[in-house]
Formats: C-alpha cells, structure tokens, sequence
C-alpha cells in the first residue's frame, strides 16, 4: 500500500505550498511508508517523539536531575561515523568533482537510487522536516526540507537547524529550497519488529549540485543522516556559493572583545580534524582584558555585507560535537553547554543516568555501560576497550553556551576581521605567521597539511596529510576551481576581505615535549592578530610569512622562556624545501585548473627559502 497524494495533503499543514506536496508525493509513491508526519518544531512533537524513541528502545532518558531532557542513543557498530567512502558527488562533468572527490554519474546514480527508495520506508514513517539553514529569513540563509524515515534525525535535525513552522513559511512565499532526501533503507513487513538502530549494510550520500540535491540511503548516524550539516551546509552550499558569490567554509567563528575600549573583533579559523578546532571555538583567555564569545564552532557561511566588509553567520543551531577528550580542563563551556535538552550517541551510560567517555573529568567508574550496550569496568579498560566509541558525539543547542555571542543569530553576520588557517605540526610551522598579500592568503589555506598521528592506519605515522582549508571531504566541486573561487571574492573585496594567518598550536621541542601551552593561552596568539589587523604593531619578513616581534607578543605568565620562542620561529630552509616540493606533487593532481597566482605564491615561498639558505 503506497501513501496517496490525497494522504499527503491531509497531514500536510496548511501552510504548504504546492511544489512541497508534490514532493512528498513522489518520494512517497517510491518508498512507500506507512504514513506520512510533517515536523512543527515544537516542544509538544519534540516530547512525544523522545517518549516513543524511548518506549521502542533507540533512546535512553537520562538522570533528569543531572540532564534534564537529555537522551542516549545507541547505533550499530558498522553506522558510526561519516562514510567518505561512499560520499559522491554527482556533477555532469567528472572534471567538476575533481580529483579529491568521489564521482559519479548523475543519471546511472540516480538509478541506483531509486532502486534502493524503492519501498525502502515500508512500515515506517516517512517525516517532513522544512528547515531554514541561518536565521529565519536571513540574507545570508538558506532554505531546505528533509524527508526522512527515522526520529532520531528529526529530533537532532531540531536541535541542529531551525525546523518547522516558520521554515515552511519562508518556503511559502516563493524562497528557493533544498530537497534532501534519507532513509536507513530498513524497511519492515508486516508484523516485523523494529530494531533499535535500524540502517543497512550498503550506504549511499551522494550530492547533485546542478539541482541542489541530496539523498542519503543506509545510515542512520550524523553527517550521513542530518543532510542539514556537511551535506548541505558544505557540500551543497559550496557550489551554491560559487554560483552565486558567497562562501562555505568549514570554520568556526569567535567574537573577541578588548574589554578597556569596547572593541570587538571577529576571527573564523579551519582546522583538520584533531587539531582543537573546538577548544578556539569556546575559549577561555588566560590573558586579561579579553573576553570570547562563541559565534559558531564548525562551519561559517560568508558574503560581502553592504559595509564592503566580509560578514559571516553559523548556519547551524546546535553544536554537534565529538565527546571523548572533551571535559572541563579541555573546554569548560562545551561542558556547560550539553547539562541539558542534549541527545548523546554512543557514548558510556553510568549506574545513576548519567553520561561517562575517555577524557571526561570523572573518573572510570566500577561500572558502565558501554556504547555496544554491555556491562564495562575497569578490567575492560585495562585490556584496553573503549567505554565510549572515539567518534561518539553530543548534539546540543548553541544557544545554550554561556558563552554564546549575542550576535550569533544577527541575520547580516558579523564583519571578520582575520582569517586563520592551522593544523597540527611538530616542527618547521611556526606558532602564528601573517600573508604576505592576498594571494599568499589562499595559498596557505591550499597547502595545509597536518601531521598523522599513530592512530591512523593507512599512512605512516607523523607523515603530511593535506587538508586544504580543512574542506577535503567537504567541498562540492573542484578543489583547484574552490582555490579560484577564494581569489575572485578576495579581489572583489579588496581591502574588505580579512587578512588570512597561520597558526600551529603544536610545535615541538628535541625532547618531543610542546613548546607553546596552548588551550586558553592561545588568545595570546588572537591579542597579536588583531594588533595586527588594527594596524598597532609591526612584523618582521620570515620564510612563511610575516612574524611577530617577540616584545610585541604577550607572554607575560604563560611560562614560555625566551629560548622556546625562538625555538618556535627557528626554520629548516631544507625541510621547507622538501615540503614545496611535497606540496608541488600534490598540485599536480588538479592539472591546469590550479589558478596561476597559486602557483606563483609557490615560487615565491621557494626564493623565500632559498634566501634563507644563502
């Protein structure tokens, strides 16, 4: 029995225009589900739906005395976390999606995947999400409708994005939207029990960005299911920005205040996985006068305000964040943030409802719960199983940061001030360096590259993994045409586009030991940098860039001696060398569509070297 056209329009609310009910319809007709349900966003769909997810057994309630309106899921361990593997994007022209993207053919996909929505929600139902990606109605914003067959990414998609009502509203009036489409691919006979983490073995994410396109078969879990976050908010948005003159970045966005004039500045910075991205995101200063707030911890969408400045809103509502290593040594205000109304996926339960994983504050207790479901104790953890899974994740409201900028949801954006680009380097990359010009500025967002740690198992440990801009998984197009893109906008905005500097937290001594203390000190590193932007103190030419002047940078009660800091802008011209040429292979890959001025800031950076040599 398929859902009718008819049916849609009963469960549809008032409010729904055509090309939406037409949709639904389609997608229906495929995957036939039991029934239809449009999503409202409010706090009465929010308790029922948490109340059934419990009764069937895919969420836990918490302690509510310790997290009040909080839930733990479970999922199986083949549906864990992001599957780049099976990530595609499916252009027209294979040369579109570039050398760094999994490619293909749109029609041949499409095939595919009507195969596989064919009758994929039978049993279940199918759920309308309108969402708006921003503030509601933000000239920055951007529209989208999920459908979906699982709760669970209703629920998070609530906290993630803003759903319901006014979304559709804004859909109402004529705005464009996304269609996003997911199903676990689990569908259920007759008289079938449900499971509780439903999914399937065989998983497709693809992209279409000629129509704006998403649909997801197979996984239940994060990124793969919330099409709102690195879909969407990256993926498709990315192209959509190329189109029309904007920019997806995958960066957080902080607001800095100099508390004795009352000047506020604004930094976005990207950092490869593992290189405390997060940690920037919610800073503590430990220096005085200075006060962070949180504008958004993950992804920023940007565009020219009226000012000629560029301005950039978090599309997102929620912070999705990796639990292990998290606590309140690491990041106090991520901590405070998940007390309450937060969803915990995969992640330690302990004996009184309360939530436990590697690098939280409290100590392993005697028992647990781990994330498979099991009892866990401390004999478990000395044979060296994991209570939680290392990409075990919170998703929590933003607006619940105690830190969260008042500006956060203004619709126009906050005017950045500088742009920083890290990644995790134990030698050679000094602690904070300033491009030379423009162009220099886009290069090193290109040539990031982040050292692999020995967790890795597909490449040597402390070998180079590049990383461009931190969007290698995330980038829906070409990553050499995506370089381009950068330089257009930056010479549209002239001097309204922010100075772009690198940064590396994890410098290392000969004893293997960090030079630079890092976490709340790193606002030592932000003091410099709008200094700099607000043109107070000068720098010194270096190999990779233009450097501070130790009497200019602050390091009054950090412990860092004169010795270290020296250590920390000492260079290899040899070792710099061996990267350029590293950096060059790499280019290769990309062939004529790497712009010119990228290759032109290479042979810039080799002179630099070579008269460092001389």
């Amino acid at each position: 029995m398929t859902v009718s056209e008819q049916e849609v329009r009963a469960a549809a609310p008032a409010n729904t225009p055509e090309d939406v009910i037409s949709f639904v319809t389609r997608i229906a007709e495929l995957s036939k589900p039991e029934k239809v349900y449009f999503a409202d966003g409010s706090d009465e769909e929010w308790d029922r739906l948490t109340s059934e997810m419990v009764e069937s057994g895919m969420f836990t309630r918490l302690n509510p005395d310790k997290r009040p309106n909080s839930f733990l899921a479970r999922s199986l361990p083949s549906d864990v976390a992001r599957v780049e593997s099976r990530t595609y994007i499916c252009s027209e022209k294979e040369e579109d999606a570039g050398p760094t993207n999994n490619w293909y053919d749109p029609v041949e996909m499409k095939k595919i995947l009507h195969e596989k929505f064919d009758g994929a929600m039978r049993g279940r139902t199918l759920y309308v999400i309108p969402f708006s990606m921003g503030p509601l109605g933000g000239p920055i914003s951007q529209l989208g409708i999920e459908l979906t067959d699982s709760p669970y990414v209703v629920v998070n998609m609530r906290i993630m994005a803003r759903i319901g009502t006014q979304a559709m509203d804004l859909i109402a009036e004529g705005r464009p939207w996304v269609p996003a489409v997911h199903s676990v691919g689990a569908p259920l006979a007759p008289g079938q029990e449900d499971t509780t983490w439903p999914c399937n073995d065989e998983k497709y994410i693809t992209h279409f960005p000629e129509t704006n396109e998403i649909w997801s078969f197979g996984s239940g879990y994060g990124g793969n299911a919330l099409l709102g976050k690195k879909c969407y908010a990256l993926r498709i948005a990315s192209t959509m920005a190329r189109r029309d003159g904007w920019m997806a970045e995958h960066m957080l966005i902080l607001r800095l205040t100099d508390e004795k004039s009352g000047k506020q500045y604004h930094v976005t910075a990207a950092f490869p996985s593992a290189c405390g991205k997060t940690n920037l995101a919610m800073l503590q200063p430990t220096i005085e006068g200075y006060k962070v707030e949180t504008v958004g911890d993950d992804i920023a969408w940007m565009r020219a305000g009226e000012d000629g400045r560029l301005r950039a809103i978090n599309p997102e509502a929620g912070f999705f964040g990796v639990a292990p290593g998290t606590s309140y040594k690491t990041n106090p205000m991520a901590m405070e943030t998940m007390r309450a109304n937060s969803i915990f996926t995969n992640v330690a339960l302990t004996d009184d409802g309360d939530v436990w994983w590697e690098g939280i504050d409290a100590e392993l207790p005697e028992h647990l719960i781990d994330w498979h479901g099991n009892d866990y104790t401390p004999a478990d953890a000395a044979e060296g199983k994991l209570a939680a899974h290392p990409n075990s994740r919170f998703t929590t409201p933003a607006a619940q940061c105690p830190i969260i900028c008042p500006d956060w949801e203004a619709p126009e954006g906050v005017a950045i001030d500088a742009i920083l680009f890290g990644g995790r380097r134990a030698s050679n990359v000094p602690l904070v360096a300033e491009q030379y010009e423009a162009a220099h500025g886009v290069f090193i967002g290109a040539s990031v590259a982040s050292e692999v740690t020995a967790a890795a198992t597909d490449v040597k440990a402390g070998s180079l993994r590049h990383d461009p801009f931190a969007m290698l998984p995330f980038c829906g197009y070409n990553m050499a045409d995506y370089w381009g893109h950068w330089l257009e906008i930056q010479e549209q905005l002239g001097e309204g586009f922010p100075k772009v500097y690198q940064v590396n937290w994890f410098r290392k001594d000969a004893d293997g030991k960090f030079l630079w203390p890092g976490y709340g000190d790193n606002s030592r590193v932000l003091d410099w940098i709008v200094r700099r932007a607000a043109g107070e103190v000068e720098a010194i030419e270096g190999v990779t860039g233009l450097y501070p002047k130790a009497e200019d940078f602050n390091l009054e009660g950090s412990g860092v001696t004169a010795e270290q800091w020296e250590q920390m802008y000492t260079i290899d011209p040899d070792a710099w060398a061996a990267e350029m040429d590293d950096t060059e292979e790499y280019f290769k890959q990309f062939g004529d569509k790497v712009p010119a001025a990228i290759t032109e800031q290479l042979a810039k950076f080799r002179e630099r070297i070579a008269a460092a040599k001389a």
